[in-house]
């Protein structure tokens, strides 16, 4: 088996990309195809307002991200926090994923709350992406970087 060299995770922000959705979404790794029905029906289940984070909010979740990256010791590549979702480029390190995105997220989410932002912020679950080779590292890293631009 290929040693694990790094990934992308990316979340989004609640409400922001159900499954559904017109740009496509992804479920257990597989990237599905639009389906209003599905959509409409995640939308009714919403328990609040569809939430967008604001640049000083970008700001504030980006810093805190990179502040818990230091804390685990991961080296981040590339990180880019927009106002719908974020993505992550970083070094593997031998922790369970679910629990890096569980810091990151947790993270933000808490210095969001120093700027008053309360409910939910973001959309249960992620998507990961695993880099097995440089190459694979590489285009994930310019594609985030593409992000900041």
């Amino acid at each position: 088996m290929a040693k694990t060299l790094g990934y992308m995770i990316t979340f989004t922000t609640y409400g922001t990309w159900l499954q559904g959705d017109n740009r496509r979404y992804v479920k257990d790794g597989k990237i599905l195809p639009a389906n209003e029905a599905l959509l409409q029906s995640n939308q009714q289940l919403q328990v609040q307002d569809t939430f967008k984070l604001s640049k000083p909010q970008q700001e504030v979740a980006h810093q805190a991200i990179l502040k818990r990256a230091e804390l685990l010791k991961q080296q981040i590549y590339a990180l880019a926090v927009k106002s719908t979702h974020i993505h992550i480029v970083a070094k593997y390190i031998p922790e369970p994923i679910a629990q890096i995105v569980a810091y990151y997220k947790s993270t933000a989410r808490l210095a969001l709350k120093t700027m008053g932002c309360e409910g939910k912020v973001w959309t249960k679950g992620y998507d990961i992406r695993y880099c097995f080779d440089n190459r694979t590292l590489e285009r994930k890293i310019k594609y985030v970087s593409s992000h900041n631009k």
